[in-house]
């Protein structure tokens, strides 16, 4: 999906729909310190819905057993359910089947590929897995806004192989420096990675622009959709990149599940990065046959009952319709960046930024480290996330240490955004810190 195709009209959720959406998820219903629970977390984890809890436990006591293994009954039917939920997230993002490999978590997809890349640089793989070698020369580009989990395993693949990393700068309100990417994306640029919306600022990147100058000289493309593939319509085939990673738990569904999606051309070429059991299709005392992809990348005991959970979760963001969410989402994030924005003394981290985003607004209080802030919301019931978000190079660049993350989902409601402004603004009277 292009970033333009946001603007098409799409009817935001209304306040009954909410309402009775907020009926499925248990934990909503919760109090903490005696008030009821304002959850404006969901950009660290999001919270479950009666769906996605009965999918998982309904496999554990129907359908529980190892998945392409054994010849019985149980087995073939835990196999099933196993591939027909990669087949939905397959879907979810317009991919194919064998496009999708199932990791714990997104952190571990990109390890997954960064490995993968680096068993080619020293030749494994055999010749098919030329395209895919690093050397000293080429260069390995990420960006200043990244997620450590996009930063760091190129910084690793970089000091294995002898590759340059480079990164695209921000400008002073946080937004990429588009003008540029020639001189960052040059022809000897390997790989390029970039995410896809922010997760400190919540904006959503122009990465047609990124992904088009990568192709230009013929650089592979890894999207960090962690942050976009729970809140926007996702199309990897319309974005036109090479590799994406998104996580179960910011999508309503379990923790310990994310894919890794790759275009089939590539993932039948790259060597494998965890080995053993049940990614082999022969196996002597000195050497190894490797399966097709995605098994290639799926060694050991799967993560079954978790990705089946995933699929429920997807099958309940398709159901009520990502453009929806998305509007939703819009609303809320206004909201958000307006309220905060007039409070004397907060700085919204890249309120200046003119693009859409998510509904995600990190800010910084004046005179109140970013934890006592966390800390006296969290006594009216409000949680939030406090700290540098995995994200310290984007913070440094926007002279801070930590702030206080906000972040809004299907279920929030404008009350719930309301208390965090009220919350701020009682928070910055609480410590005498206004000027």
């Amino acid at each position: 999906m292009s970033t333009s195709s946001l603007t098409a009209p799409a009817t935001p959720l209304s306040d009954d729909e909410v309402r009775r959406l907020r009926e499925d998820f248990p934990i909503l219903a919760s109090t903490v310190n005696g008030h009821p629970l304002a959850y404006l977390d969901s950009g660290a984890t999001s919270q479950r819905p009666f769906a996605v809890l009965d999918a998982e436990r309904e496999f554990a006591t129907t359908f529980n057993s190892a998945v392409h293994r054994g010849a019985h009954t149980l087995a073939a039917e835990a196999t099933e359910l196993f591939e027909d939920a990669r087949a939905t997230v397959a879907r979810f993002i317009g991919a194919d089947d064998d496009e999708i490999v199932w990791t714990s978590n997104a952190t571990e997809a990109l390890n997954l590929v960064a490995y993968s890349l680096s068993n080619a640089s020293i030749g494994r793989g055999g010749a098919a897995a030329e395209p895919l070698r690093l050397r000293a020369g080429d260069e390995i580009v990420t960006t200043e806004m990244e997620h450590h989990a996009n930063l760091i395993p190129w910084q690793e693949l970089a000091a294995r192989t002898g590759a340059t990393l480079r990164v695209i700068p921000l400008d002073d309100d946080g937004a990429l420096r588009l003008d540029t990417l020639a001189e960052h994306i040059t022809d000897r640029a390997k790989l390029v990675a970039v995410t896809h919306v922010s997760n400190v600022l919540g904006v959503i990147n122009p990465v047609e622009r990124v992904i088009a100058r990568a192709r230009e000289v013929g650089a592979l493309v890894m999207l960090d959709a962690c942050q976009s593939a729970p809140h926007l319509p996702l199309d990897v085939r319309a974005l036109d990149v090479d590799f994406a990673v998104l996580s179960g738990h910011k999508m309503l569904g379990p923790t310990g599940v994310g894919a890794l999606y790759g275009r089939r051309e590539l993932l039948e070429i790259m060597p494998p990065f965890l080995t053993g059991g049940s990614m082999i299709t022969t196996v002597t005392t000195t050497e190894a046959e490797y399966m097709a992809p995605p098994q290639r990348f799926e060694a050991g005991t799967q993560r079954v009952s978790q990705a089946i959970a995933l699929a429920a979760a997807v099958d309940y963001l398709t159901e009520i319709g990502m453009p929806r969410i998305a509007a939703h989402e819009a609303q809320l994030g206004a909201r958000l960046l307006d309220g905060l924005g007039a409070i004397d003394g907060v700085r919204v981290l890249g309120a200046g930024i003119a693009l859409p985003r998510v509904g995600l607004a990190s800010f910084d209080v004046a005179g109140i480290h970013s934890h006592d802030v966390g800390q006296f919301l969290d006594d009216r019931g409000i949680a939030v996330r406090v700290g540098h978000h995995c994200a310290q190079p984007l913070h440094r660049r926007l002279g801070v240490t930590s702030s206080t993350r906000a972040s809004t989902y299907l279920y929030t409601t404008d009350a719930e955004v309301d208390a965090v402004i009220d919350g701020v603004a009682a928070a910055i009277d609480f410590f005498g810190a206004r000027s």
